[in-house]
């Protein structure tokens, strides 16, 4: 398991506490819930239960089973009450019970919430027990979990959500890349813990491309496509939606105009892919420039699947054509490099998070994001509660960091209505000696060498 350190020790502090808990564990498979769930139970007396998508009957005389197996009991009924009031730690310590997509049971049976709330309340087993329900399925823990417990869920002590890991865990992966490589693995596969893996940290970018995505028996060849096919259907529909959106059609209208779909039907679509944590909705950091800034944008937000989009799916006929090499170097090779400069902002973004948290910033950041005018963009705004303003910007690309750069930027300003009272300038290149004379005198403004 990759960088599970906080949320292990979010699942050892509740543990500690006296009494009994339940807690919902949510995310992609990728993230590793699974790897994460085994790690918490090592050295604790637990029962693991997986529920597939079986019938009502099936579930319970499965648990029975395995119940009966475990403990080495025979069990006279089947029914949940009975099930729970024979698991036992066997001495004084805490029970963890997990039960692994608990969704397939709750979806077709109130019975076992209700025996997990008895449970919980010392009515079934009167040892210390903590309750793991863990799931993949997203669209259903966040939406229609909080309708089926009613009043019900004011009885989980903690719902957690495994989002992708931070690029610093992506950094301490891969200790020998450099800076550019590492935001280059953030900026194709993501921080997916489980993507690590398949990634080989001892070849460069190209190779891994080649040989991992491009390459038919590569890892992540059409695992973009699988992600969409294993949640939803009307696959012509989403494909059509995300080559328009990788391309650059992020208003709805613009993806009516491309796609030739309705505006309701866009939206309906969106609004699945957004459950589903593959597209989000972009809004822009608020200002008093309200009127300049751009809505209604939207933009893929599972990373491998917004690279897959961009560069490999608007060409199959020549992936399965040519080489892995000949794809990369026409159709990869030359776009790389702007593709790659959002991510820089997000990693800025974590430096910036990071500082914060050891207090080794200027101000107190209360909330963070980006501006996108119509004539103009702000990569970083970070405000703190008084509505002091730290404004980043953010080079990748051009091989300096210049004063026209930072011209440009005070023009987006002005756009937004906004005011700075610090100043982060970051490059992953370096800065023009006009531009580092000139801040030199300036303790409001930082420049940030990523190297």
């Amino acid at each position: 398991m990759t960088g599970r350190k906080t949320e292990l020790h979010n699942l050892e502090q509740l543990y500690r506490q006296s009494g009994n808990q339940i807690v919902v564990l949510y995310g992609r498979r990728e993230n590793q819930g699974r790897e994460l769930v085994q790690q918490f139970c090592q050295g604790k007396k637990s029962f693991y239960y997986y529920a597939p998508e079986i019938s009502i009957k099936a579930q319970k005389s499965r648990m029975k089973r395995e119940i009966e197996t475990c403990y080495e009991v025979s069990l006279p009924e089947e029914d949940y009450d009975t099930y729970f009031k024979r698991v036992k730690s066997g001495d004084a310590s805490k029970l963890v019970l997990v039960v692994e997509e608990f969704q397939h049971i709750m979806k077709k049976d109130e019975q076992f919430f209700a025996s997990i709330l008895k449970l919980k309340e010392k009515k079934l087993y009167p040892g210390p027990v903590m309750i793991l329900l863990y799931s993949t399925d997203i669209p259903w823990v966040e939406q229609e979990m909080p309708e089926i417990l009613g009043k019900s869920v004011k009885k989980l002590d903690e719902t957690m959500k495994l989002q992708e890991l931070r690029f610093l865990e992506l950094v301490r992966s891969f200790p020998d890349y450099s800076l550019r490589q590492n935001v280059a693995v953030f900026g194709i596969v993501g921080s997916v813990p489980e993507y690590f893996c398949h990634w080989d940290g001892q070849k460069d970018i190209k190779e891994n491309i080649c040989e991992h995505i491009l390459s038919e028996d590569g890892y992540f060849h059409d695992r973009a496509e699988e992600l969409i096919k294993s949640q939803l259907r009307e696959l012509s529909v989403y494909h059509t939606i995300l080559e328009a959106m990788a391309s650059g059609k992020r208003k709805l209208n613009e993806l009516y105009q491309e796609t030739g779909f309705s505006r309701a039907k866009i939206s309906v679509y969106l609004k699945n892919l957004i459950a589903f944590d593959v597209v989000e909705k972009v809004c822009s950091f608020e200002t008093g420039g309200w009127e300049n800034a751009q809505k209604g944008l939207y933009q893929i937000k599972d990373t491998f699947t917004n690279f897959w989009f961009k560069f490999v799916y608007p060409h199959l006929s020549d992936l399965y054509r040519l080489s892995a090499e000949e794809f990369y170097n026409r159709y990869i090779e030359d776009e790389l490099e702007n593709y790659l400069n959002r991510y820089f902002i997000k990693v800025c973004m974590e430096y910036l998070e990071l500082l914060d948290s050891v207090h080794k910033l200027p101000l107190e950041i209360h909330k963070m994001g980006t501006w996108i005018g119509k004539k103009g963009k702000i990569d970083i705004i970070a405000q703190n509660s008084v509505r002091e303003n730290l404004i980043g910007l953010c080079n990748w690309t051009e091989p300096q960091m210049t004063f026209e750069m930072c011209q440009q930027l005070f023009e987006s300003m002005e756009q937004a209505k906004v005011s700075a009272n610090f100043y982060y300038l970051f490059t992953a290149k370096g800065f023009d000696e006009d531009l580092i004379k000139m801040v030199s005198k300036e303790e409001r403004i930082l420049l940030v060498d990523m190297n």
